[in-house]
């Protein structure tokens, strides 16, 4: 019975190793990168324009959905930490927002992340339903 446990243990390990081995790096999973971007350009909004503020618990709720479906997907909590925490992966993200405002024809400073947070939330994209304007 003990013999049992100990390789049905193995397996199971060895099953979570080789699914996670497959995976490509959690850059490259759209849903999770779009995501990420979605909630690091509605925090740089929130930060750099005085008159909006985030939802919090929606943006924590988007993270949260973010951390479960990279979860189902067969990558561990120290992959996705380690992505999350990664500045390379933070830097390319702002690079991100910054072609994305240059796109819409704004500049990186208040007056630009202002008007680029009012489209949003008037647009009530996927930016836009995390931030607030403050009255």
């Amino acid at each position: 019975m003990k013999k049992s446990v100990v390789t049905l243990a193995t397996v199971a390990a060895l099953t979570v190793t080789g699914a996670t081995a497959d995976n490509p790096p959690l850059r490259e999973v759209k849903s999770i990168d779009d995501g990420l971007f979605v909630v690091g350009l509605a925090d740089q909004i929130r930060k750099n324009c005085p008159d909006i503020s985030a939802r919090v618990f929606r943006a924590l709720g988007a993270l949260q959905d973010l951390h479960s479906q990279a979860l189902a997907m067969g990558y561990t909590k120290s992959e996705i930490d380690a992505h999350i925490d990664s500045d390379a992966e933070k830097d390319r993200l702002r690079t991100r927002a910054a072609d994305y405002m240059a796109a819409q024809g704004l500049k990186p400073d208040a007056a630009g992340y202002c008007a680029l947070g009012r489209a949003e939330i008037e647009r009530n994209s996927t930016v836009g339903v995390l931030l607030r304007e403050q009255n």
